[in-house]
């Protein structure tokens, strides 16, 4: 059997249009910041890509900074930030179930003297915009919350937030790097300041990010050594991850609409068919305000690795939670944000669908995750 893929939360395979794109631009290989031919040739398709991913989410091409990774954007935006208004204030918010990105870069603020205030969520793994309003103080400038999570899929009140943020002055940052290609966006409905996202995660290559600045807002540089991308990202430009993110942001924002919905209907088929085939399973993150592409489940009984190695074994993939924190062996925080003990934590999986996952690919799943619970819960028994 072909080996399936399903966790494309962690990444995913490029788009053959993005693979053109990149083998296209091989040949041109001048830097951008050059004045001779071949530099003004790669600023050009610099500026294009920078077009492509601002007309992706409803922004003007000036808001646009290429970074090398959400990773990145989102510790430029923080720290950036938190570093420019320290005079005025010294107090950030945010949430239990940001990516690490967020949640260590904020820690190491705490460790220089910023005060950092570390909002619950609820048992859905979602943030109160009333928990918001009442973490606020004349000090605060600045809260990050992401847009959706990486790993219950758990969609967050941005809007709503943002709103409340707008009347106070209060700079807003989300990751919205999982959010990016699954649902419609647009920076001035949100009503955000800052926006993060990751090309591996929209059919791009690796090492490739972006992130929104709203015209207006200033933030200072974390990085030092030259003027590309306003002097708030120094480095030659990686060209090939640029134009790729560009290709890709275009075609996500093209097809979102379509893609929204088949793939609403692709997690919903898939989990109505492991309620009919698998005993003792549970849903973890909101059951409607979630990713289209997320399903992530709990099997009573069975940890969520242990079922993640015998699927692989069996040529399937899939994730038992962030692949930012494999390896670690610690119980998901999302998870034990949301209430659940280490135990239950353990026994989770994630599933992820992507742009070429078809039906017959999640009725393969279905079987082979029923024969898989069934052989570790006899296992267990025995």
């Amino acid at each position: 059997m072909k080996r399936l893929y399903f966790d494309h939360g962690a990444t995913t395979p490029l788009r053959p249009e993005v693979r053109k794109a990149i083998i296209d631009a091989f040949d041109h290989f001048g830097n951008p910041s050059s004045l001779h031919d071949e530099g003004t040739f790669s600023n050009e398709m610099l500026e294009l890509a920078r077009n492509q991913v601002a007309r992706a989410i409803g922004a003007s091409p000036r808001e646009i900074i290429f970074t090398s990774s959400g990773t990145e954007a989102n510790n430029i935006a923080i720290i950036g930030t938190a570093r420019r208004l320290q005079k005025q204030g010294n107090h950030i918010i945010t949430s239990q179930v940001e990516h690490p990105s967020v949640l260590d870069t904020c820690r190491s603020l705490e460790r220089e003297g910023f005060d950092l205030t570390i909002l619950p969520v609820d048992r859905d793994g979602a943030v109160d915009p009333e928990d918001v309003k009442k973490a606020i103080t004349p000090k605060t400038i600045l809260v990050s919350i992401m847009a959706a999570n990486n790993e219950v899929g758990t969609l967050m009140p941005i809007k709503e937030i943002a709103s409340l943020l707008q009347e106070q002055n209060i700079r807003f940052h989300t990751d919205a790097i999982q959010y990016f290609g699954k649902k419609p966006l647009d920076v001035n409905q949100l009503g955000v300041d800052f926006l993060s996202i990751s090309g591996h995660k929209v059919n791009a290559l690796k090492g490739i990010g972006a992130l929104y600045i709203r015209k207006g807002v200033r933030i200072d540089p974390i990085l030092f050594g030259g003027g590309q991308e306003r002097g708030l990202r120094p480095a030659t430009h990686n060209m090939t991850g640029i134009i790729s993110l560009g290709v890709a942001a275009e075609l996500a924002a093209k097809e979102v609409p379509e893609r929204e919905e088949r793939l609403t209907q692709l997690r919903n088929h898939l989990w109505e068919q492991i309620q009919q085939r698998i005993p003792d399973v549970a849903l973890n993150g909101h059951p409607e305000k979630r990713l289209p592409n997320n399903l992530n489940l709990r099997f009573d009984r069975v940890e969520g690795q242990a079922i993640l190695l015998e699927l692989s074994r069996a040529g399937i993939a899939v994730s038992s939670g962030s692949a930012c924190s494999a390896g670690k062996g610690d119980p998901s925080h999302v998870l034990k944000a949301m209430g659940q003990p280490d135990e239950t934590a353990h026994q989770s999986l994630r599933i992820t669908l992507g742009c070429e996952t078809t039906l017959e690919m999640i009725e393969q799943l279905v079987v082979q995750l029923e024969l898989v619970l069934k052989e570790l819960r006899r296992r267990i028994q025995s």
